[in-house]
């Protein structure tokens, strides 16, 4: 973990978290790939998880106003479940099948979108089981890569939520995903002093970068931020089931 090309990495992936916090919750996916660039995917992983917890926290305050009780409720019954069940089976779930499922998820869903025509967002009351069976799979796929986001999508997206509503349910959401993911973390031995230390020089960028996505947040009209959240997750869901093709 040392040279040029780790710390352009590591700084480009605490960015992309950072502005995962600040409402644009797709980006944040690729900060594992990137860094797994320069070191393994769950090293990479490993790194991550504490700039998460730290970005959340600002993220948290931005968003401290703007958030879907009920939903961010559902998620967290759901994705604690999940969570849990990622820790129990990580010595036995391969890493590849879960990436390329999630990309599966992923590309199938923001397609069927993007081939939408254009229809005005009616907001929309959260159903608890649809609720519920995404979450488990969000907490899981969070847990195995930090690509939590596709199956939060698919539970929250058609829910016509307004974007500053979005952006900070996503946020809460998952500061609460990443907080519970510490326990596990820690037992299986992937938060050492090392790690922390490398993590905490990354945390800088990925606090500035917060604030950088909280203002595209709020300048982006609706209709485009939420295109662009679509397409967000219709190219990392591709580069989920390449890495998944590549192992």
């Amino acid at each position: 973990m040392d040279g040029g090309f780790f710390w352009t990495m590591a700084i480009l992936a605490a960015v992309l978290v950072g502005l995962s916090k600040g409402g644009l919750p797709v980006v944040g996916m690729l900060g594992v790939p990137l860094l797994s660039l320069a070191i393994s995917p769950v090293l990479a992983a490993a790194l991550l998880l504490p700039v998460f917890v730290v970005s959340d926290m600002f993220g948290l305050y931005a968003y401290r106003r703007a958030f879907d009780r009920r939903v961010v409720g559902l998620v967290m019954a759901g994705a604690t479940v999940g969570v849990g069940i990622g820790w129990a089976t990580a010595s036995v779930v391969s890493d590849r099948a879960v990436t390329g499922l999630v990309g599966a998820i992923g590309l199938i869903f923001a397609g069927a979108l993007l081939l939408q025509p254009p229809v005005e967002r009616l907001r929309r009351r959260a159903e608890t089981g649809p609720g519920l069976f995404w979450s488990v799979i969000a907490g899981f796929t969070s847990f195995v890569s930090h690509a939590g986001a596709p199956p939060f999508q698919v539970f929250v997206l058609p829910l016509g939520l307004p974007k500053a509503v979005f952006a900070g349910t996503a946020t809460l959401s998952f500061a609460y995903i990443n907080a519970i993911k510490l326990i596990p973390y820690y037992a299986l031995g992937q938060l050492g002093v090392e790690n922390l230390r490398v993590s905490a020089l990354m945390v800088p960028a990925a606090v500035l970068a917060v604030f950088g996505g909280v203002r595209l947040v709020r300048v982006l009209p609706e209709r485009l931020f939420f295109r662009l959240v679509i397409w967000a997750l219709f190219a990392v869901s591709i580069k989920l089931i390449g890495d998944a093709v590549a192992g």
